[in-house]
């Protein structure tokens, strides 16, 4: 995610996106336990947001457990520990079928989340999905699998649902749960998979015509398809 593209939402979806950004720092070691968070005056020269969206952002990592603030001293990491709910670690994302599993996980939660989305869609949640699905097209064409844009996309389906613990739940389990993210992180860009990343994007184009036309069954549905055929894929891949 680019600092810049936070400016332009909400100041409730503004919060989310910083929560999801700094939350991958955490995750991917950027800030380790211990660590002090940079100052609110930090984050919002860099992100370009308010003190009131650093500070509802900051509050939402506290209450998963993230972070902790001590008065008069600063915020700091507290990491991934038990304590901080419901999480995937790093180590159940290795294998094919630990990938598998994760998809089925998502099957049960993004199935419905869809459906939620067609039914409460704003056009503002509509154009957010849409810039995600044009970057992956985008990133496409110059050869890049745009795993954070994949993702993107299915995190803005869970906040269209203006349920947020979708919302939250998809920002705990982070983009790692894009299978490509794991298992194929620097595959050359060949024709076949280049076709293979189309039949992908056609996938979540049907996601968010559905979306779009507030169908909410023919949302789930193709939501279903997509997470199903993900899981497929990985299948096969295992036994080929």
């Amino acid at each position: 995610m680019n600092p810049p593209d936070l400016a332009r939402r909400r100041p409730r979806s503004l919060a989310l996106e910083l929560v999801s950004a700094l939350s991958e720092r955490i995750r991917d070691g950027r800030l380790n336990v211990g660590d002090k968070m940079p100052t609110e005056a930090a984050i919002m020269a860099e992100f370009d947001v308010s003190r009131t969206v650093v500070r509802e952002a900051l509050s939402k990592l506290q209450a998963s457990g993230l972070v902790e603030t001590r008065h008069g001293i600063g915020t700091f990491v507290l990491g991934l520990g038990e304590d901080a709910g419901f999480r995937i670690s790093r180590e159940q994302y290795e294998t094919l079928q630990d990938v598998v599993a994760v998809l089925e996980l998502r099957i049960g939660i993004e199935t419905e989340a869809a459906a939620l989305a067609a039914q409460r869609r704003t056009d503002a949640n509509l154009a957010a999905m849409r810039k995600a699905l044009d970057a992956l097209g985008v990133a496409l064409e110059q050869g890049s699998d745009a795993v954070a844009a994949d993702f993107q996309f299915h995190q803005e389906i869970a906040r269209a649902t203006q349920n947020d613990h979708f919302a939250d739940l998809m920002t705990t389990l982070g983009s790692r749960i894009i299978p490509r993210a794991r298992l194929e992180p620097a595959q050359v860009m060949t024709d076949e998979r280049r076709e293979y990343l189309r039949r992908v994007n056609g996938e979540h184009e049907s996601i968010y015509d559905a979306i779009a036309a507030q169908d909410g069954e023919g949302a789930r549905a193709a939501m279903r398809t997509h997470l199903a055929n993900s899981r497929e894929r990985r299948r096969r891949s295992q036994t080929a």
